[in-house]
């Protein structure tokens, strides 16, 4: 099992008291798999994919990832995780100004010791960036930022790929052809796909779907 996430509860303060947004979840996803999150805004979606990804901390429960406790985890090894073995896909670009397409698809892949040129180009192929390589992100519309994001989050051939919409600033053919890229590394790799999506279409396309409804899964 690549993903073990057990009785997850999580809550915000507000002027008006605790907001329950988590009301322990049991997830797991193994390799190789892909599993869709769906659910309304404010289900609670995008809040379990950052605390998978140890942007947060829940309130109880535990998270495991590739047999690593978060829980136990400093910011240095969260860091260390995010760089190595899972990727992040979510709706800020966060694409390094300074840094032009090229560089920001290698970008990761660099970090985590796992620059492989060749590979960088068969995403830029296949995301339809390969005119553009030498723009910078001011130069770029939303779409192809977004492209850039999804092929920097793959060069690295993450493990587990979080994905927070990654289709929603892309038209239905590019977002199709994004999503069937990130199936194929799954596929092709042994890694694991967990994405949160309003789409019911794109959804049916992973081999799980999981529905939450204010901080629960619905069967």
């Amino acid at each position: 099992m690549l993903l073990d996430v057990r009785q997850l509860k999580k809550s915000f303060a507000t002027a008006e008291g605790p907001v329950h947004v988590l009301h322990g979840i049991d997830l797991n996803l193994d390799r190789g798999v892909s599993l869709a999150l769906t659910g309304e805004s404010g289900s609670g979606k995008s809040t379990l994919l950052y605390l998978v990804a140890g942007l947060d901390r829940p309130d109880t429960g535990e998270i495991y990832i590739d047999g690593n406790a978060l829980m136990a985890l400093d910011d240095t090894g969260l860091a260390a995780l995010r760089r190595e073995t899972v990727a992040l896909v979510f709706q800020q670009y966060n694409l390094i100004p300074s840094l032009d397409v090229a560089a920001n698809l290698a970008f990761h892949a660099r970090l985590a010791g796992r620059n492989d040129p060749e590979w960088q180009r068969h995403l830029a192929d296949r995301l339809g960036l390969a005119g553009i390589l030498r723009r910078y992100p001011e130069q770029l519309s939303g779409g192809q930022q977004q492209r850039v994001a999804i092929g920097r989050a793959l060069a690295a051939r993450p493990r587990l790929i979080l994905a927070d919409e990654p289709t929603g600033n892309l038209d239905e053919a590019t977002g199709d052809t994004v999503l069937a890229l990130m199936l194929s590394l799954v596929s092709e790799t042994g890694s694991a796909l967990l994405m949160a999506t309003h789409s019911q279409r794109l959804a049916g396309r992973l081999d799980r779907r999981l529905h939450l409804h204010a901080g629960r899964f619905e069967q």
